[in-house]
């Protein structure tokens, strides 16, 4: 069986196709939320707080996340070229911090798009206990900077 590989929007979409890609989606968010119940057993809502792992993977989990909640990934061709429009995940400037932006083909209406999908992509995300800013970078294009909550007593 091949490694689960998380669509992080800055590459081709997996091969999977739709049906086997959910199943396998469905199941590894599956498995992310034992390990939080199981890692975060102390806390008032273990399945609300980033368990260890996702800290050490910030990338691999916010993409998993957003892909599970039905948010669509990018995607671009072998060439370099976006194919899909949805999130593009990569790192921020800070360690341990995930950009996610909102990418689509040219003419593809993502920058008007924009600012909605983002808006879910951090409702998505806030939900499962991250942090989430919004900026604006050049040209007025937004996205977002995604990290878990400072380490310590869980906050929820």
């Amino acid at each position: 069986m091949a490694e689960f590989e998380v669509a992080t929007g800055a590459a081709a979409l997996p091969g999977d196709d739709d049906r086997g890609r959910e199943a396998a989606v469905r199941t590894a968010f599956e498995g992310l939320l034992q390990i939080r119940r199981l890692m975060n057993a102390d806390a008032a809502d273990p399945e609300g707080v980033p368990a260890e792992w996702e800290r050490r993977q910030p990338v691999r989990a916010v993409a998993l996340a957003l892909e599970a909640a039905g948010v669509p990934p990018s995607a671009v061709d072998a060439e370099g070229r976006r194919t899909a429009t949805g999130y593009c995940l990569g790192a921020a400037e800070r360690a341990g911090v995930v950009r996610v932006e909102w990418l689509g083909p040219p003419g593809s209406g993502a920058g008007y798009a924009a600012e909605d999908a983002l808006r879910n992509c951090a409702d998505v995300l806030r939900r499962l206990g991250w942090d989430t800013l919004e900026y604006r970078g050049p040209r007025r294009h937004r996205y977002l900077e995604v990290e878990p909550p400072p380490a310590g007593p869980h906050r929820r």
